[in-house]
């Protein structure tokens, strides 16, 4: 059986080959694959966003495809349609971008919500129908939905179904000084380095090796119980009209399972939990028309959620004893 921290630790080296400090992101996109999740990734024009999805295709050896999200773009373009064939007189199907291992949704907040809800279906139920026929996509598949800030000129926000579709938001900084530097050096020396300069270091077989892998990790009660409160205090915030879905609540316990994996370990540990609160959550809530208008933002209600609920293991002295003898919590 392949293990989930052997591929992440392939991955992340061969996708650091051609870009600096995105260490976190190739984590978050490891993560959703192990778990058939999805990623919207947002961050500002240039800062890599499309490279990274198109190097953690080709590093992983899946099949990609990328459609380039504009206002004029329609749900045809995406999922595909029936072409009259003149020569035959019938119509043949024509599949669209969305029939590949990886699909990378470039700038999917520029889509109208028509060609935007056409990715429904596939997200949830991993099928799209055409017409009157209903047809499976390829296993494993995975979106990865690249968005610009919602301030930015000839963007469309995300309806709360589809956003709740994503299991993790991630976002791309703009590098600091030295990583800016790094970046100078590694152009200059070859301007040309791109995807197509690292190697295939996995294989889609691996990677669902890998996944059955993660469905082992244990997690315990504690733990979930952790989950469960997190998810109760989103509801129950003053400062938020909607609060986390069992979807949400799941999306938790799938990419907390995986990120204990990626990390060598077979059980789960609040701090997993914890590492992925913004990215679970952050494109989940929305905020109340009093929070909005008093500028309390997304990442200050979770830091309050964060502080307020208590992790496992807070009010006790001696840790509890994990399945392989080692600990759950730190002392």
């Amino acid at each position: 059986m392949t293990a989930p921290e052997q591929l992440y630790e392939t991955l992340s080296a061969e996708i650091d080959a051609v870009l600096i400090g995105k260490e976190e992101l190739v984590e978050g996109l490891t993560i959703a694959a192990l778990t058939r999740g999805h990623v919207l990734l947002e961050g500002v024009p240039g800062v890599a966003k499309t490279t990274l999805a198109r190097l953690f295709a080709r590093a992983s050896g899946l099949e990609h495809s990328r459609v380039q999200m504009t206002p004029d773009v329609l749900p045809a373009d995406v999922t595909g349609t029936h072409v009259y064939r003149e020569p035959t007189g019938e119509f043949e199907l024509q599949r669209g971008p969305v029939f590949a291992n990886l699909v990378i949704a470039d700038e999917i907040n520029r889509a109208t919500a028509k060609t935007q809800s056409a990715l429904l279906e596939a997200m949830q139920e991993r099928q799209v129908t055409i017409g009157s026929e209903t047809l499976a996509l390829p296993e494993p598949f995975m979106l990865v939905a690249t968005q610009n800030p919602i301030e930015m000129e000839g963007t469309f926000e995300l309806p709360e179904a589809q956003r709740d579709r994503f299991q993790l938001k991630l976002t791309a900084d703009l590098p600091d000084r030295e990583g800016g530097r790094r970046l100078l050096d590694r152009f200059d020396n070859d301007p040309d380095l791109g995807p197509g300069d690292i190697e295939q270091v996995a294989t889609a077989d691996e990677l669902l090796d890998a996944r059955a892998a993660v469905t082992e990790v244990y997690v315990d009660d504690t733990v979930k119980e952790y989950v469960l409160d997190i998810v109760a205090a989103t509801r129950e915030n003053p400062n938020i009209e909607y609060g986390a879905s069992p979807r949400a609540t799941l999306a938790f316990l799938n990419a907390a399972k995986a990120r204990a994996a990626i990390y060598g370990r077979e059980y789960v540990i609040p701090d997993d939990v914890k590492a992925l609160l913004e990215p679970v959550l952050a494109h989940r809530l929305v905020l109340s028309t009093d929070a909005s208008l008093g500028d309390i933002s997304t990442t200050d209600v979770l830091a309050e959620i964060e502080n307020d609920v208590e992790p496992p293991g807070s009010d006790v002295t001696t840790p509890a004893a994990a399945p392989d003898g080692g600990e759950f919590f730190d002392s």
